[in-house]
């Protein structure tokens, strides 16, 4: 019996406010708070939760909210992109919802599918990806997005690497991912 990874069980970030992070991810976003806890491997730290009702992996976009944390700098060897999958409806809807919380967003393409392009307070960079292939998510019902808008868990997240190939034969042959596409020179912001 083969072991496959079947996708993305959460990504986790660092937050420089807590009460600012959870009014971004539950307030524009529309995830859920699902739960708060203590980071293990540092005590004095909270570590929380954000996602669908269920907390289902997939959805799960965690942070250790680290009051005063020094903003990061994007850079080769790391996490470029976070993306979420949203209907292809509603692309409109997010450029708009957008712009009424004052937030900077750019429309962008991606491998071909229409998307969003914009950073959280923090400077952790995020794709909202118009999919044909959604994920099943139970959509949380006290979300301040409707339903028909909610993001439906992650389409992806993009790695900034110098010279791909090894990082690509480890997620192919080990992970059983399959490369579909690749892009160079990406614009960072």
């Amino acid at each position: 019996m083969e072991n496959k990874i079947r996708g993305l069980h959460h990504v986790t970030a660092i937050a420089s406010d807590p009460q600012r992070n959870l009014d971004f991810y539950v307030g524009l976003l529309g995830l859920r708070f699902v739960k708060r806890t203590v980071n293990f491997d540092d005590p004095g730290s909270y570590h929380f939760y954000f996602g669908d009702n269920r907390g289902a992996p997939g959805t799960i976009l965690t942070f250790f909210p680290w009051p005063g944390a020094r903003r990061g700098i994007r850079g080769t060897g790391q996490i470029e992109a976070t993306a979420f999958a949203i209907l292809q409806d509603s692309i409109g809807y997010w450029l708009e919802r957008c712009k009424q919380q004052h937030v900077t967003a750019e429309r962008i393409s991606r491998f071909g599918e229409e998307a969003i392009r914009f950073s959280d307070p923090d400077g952790l960079l995020l794709e909202l990806i118009a999919s044909n292939s959604l994920p099943t998510v139970e959509p949380w019902p006290d979300s301040p997005v409707p339903l028909e808008h909610a993001l439906h868990g992650f389409h992806s997240v993009s790695a900034a690497l110098e010279g791909y190939e090894r990082t690509a034969r480890l997620l192919t042959d080990s992970f059983g991912y399959r490369l579909i596409g690749r892009l160079s020179a990406r614009q960072n912001h």
